[in-house]
């Protein structure tokens, strides 16, 4: 589904992505988990085209795409759903949702909004009310509805437990899980929660300082006493 080969991105001087490689197969849910400021961000933004690259390739279903803008890989199946659940605020969640769908014919809107209110009944019960005045876990939800609601064949969501109660935390994950086991739904998921993130994913990279440390499955990752005390806390 996607291939990452040597990348590197720098912000001014600023090194940020080192020689980054790694691939996601379809259907699964890959993790890339590390600390604040190790470059998880810059690469979801770096494979959505909405930060250049100074060298590498990004290869998505067998097509080299990094030379196309975000509109372009958007139109191929690549959707974000971006960190502290970004939404247009001033909009009612309903609105927000149908700017999501702007790639989806208006014969399958509705089918996708029925759909995104199946998975996320709150939003369903809110969908009049103005975007802004929602919870963090409700504007987090919605972030991921609208990303969703594009139809992508890879979702990459950019820290969604971000600023969230436990509570609302599981719930997200679980919908997450579920919506990977019940449709196939190939997922990149950028998470400091490693705990969350290991349940779900079936495999993950762990990044630190824009370098690579290591990259398996979960439990191949949680049995690293090392990479657990220097890099996870």
């Amino acid at each position: 589904m996607l291939r990452v080969e040597d990348l590197n991105v720098y912000y001014d001087r600023l090194h940020v992505l080192k020689d980054i490689n790694f691939d996601v197969k379809d259907g699964e849910i890959y993790a890339i988990i590390g600390a604040n400021g190790a470059g998880k961000t810059t690469l979801l933004r770096s494979i959505m085209g909405l930060k250049e690259i100074v060298s590498g390739r990004i290869i998505f279903k067998d097509r080299d795409v990094t030379s196309l803008s975000a509109h372009e890989r958007a139109r191929l199946g690549i959707s974000l759903s971006f960190e502290g659940g970004r939404i247009l605020r001033s909009l009612s969640v309903e609105d927000n949702l149908k700017l999501g769908a702007y790639l989806v014919n208006r014969e399958k809107y509705q089918e996708k909004l029925d759909f995104i209110y199946d998975l996320f009944p709150r939003l369903k019960e809110r969908r009049k009310q103005i975007a802004g005045s929602l919870s963090g876990g409700e504007r987090q939800m919605l972030s991921i509805s609208r990303a969703l609601m594009s139809e992508p064949s890879l979702l990459m969501l950019d820290e969604p437990s971000f600023g969230l109660a436990p509570k609302i935390v599981i719930e997200i994950f679980h919908v997450l899980e579920k919506l990977n086991k019940e449709t196939g739904l190939t997922m990149l998921l950028v998470e400091q929660n490693v705990k969350q993130a290991l349940k779900i994913a079936s495999r993950a990279m762990v990044i630190e300082a824009g370098y690579e440390v290591t990259r398996g499955t979960p439990k191949d990752i949680l049995s690293n006493k090392e990479v657990i005390e220097a890099y996870l806390g």
